[in-house]
């Protein structure tokens, strides 16, 4: 009995030391283009020595980062989410040519109001990251951006 007791002590102590990794942190932002026209930034901040891919991965490769704006009868999305240049490489894990991201990556959206401001847009992005030597599971997280 002494030793399960102190196995599952071990087992909590070695699961409480267990590091989370989330080497992504996203921030919002919103321009006005016009009385009723406005840009969503999202900017992901990556670690050092991680990546972030973009949003048109070939088939077979890691998973793309996606962006979802729910309906929303205050407004109207225009065209789809612009990302910048990024890095295209040839990928040794994936065996294949990849665009993604260091240190930083900002992806656009345009709306259009349909109503009064002010109010909030909901997002959700989905995205995976990898380092030299692993890659993270696909991780969803939740965006907000004020429109005023």
């Amino acid at each position: 009995m002494k030793k399960i007791l102190l196995l599952f002590a071990f087992m909590i102590a070695f699961i409480g030391q267990a590091q989370i990794l989330k080497p992504v942190k996203w921030s919002t932002a919103v321009k006005k283009i016009s009385a009723t026209e406005y840009e969503l930034i999202a900017t992901a901040t990556i670690e050092k020595g991680w990546h972030l891919y973009s949003q048109a991965i070939p088939e077979n490769g890691p998973k793309p980062t996606k962006f979802v704006f729910p309906a929303n009868p205050k407004f109207l999305k225009k065209g789809n989410t612009m990302e910048e240049k990024g890095h295209t490489v040839q990928d040794p894990i994936f065996e294949m040519q990849i665009k993604y991201f260091e240190t930083k990556a900002s992806f656009k959206q345009r709306i259009r109001l349909k109503g009064k401001a002010p109010f909030k847009v909901k997002a959700t992005v989905e995205y995976m990251v990898c380092d030299d030597s692993r890659c993270l599971p696909p991780t969803e997280e939740d965006l907000a951006f004020s429109i005023k």
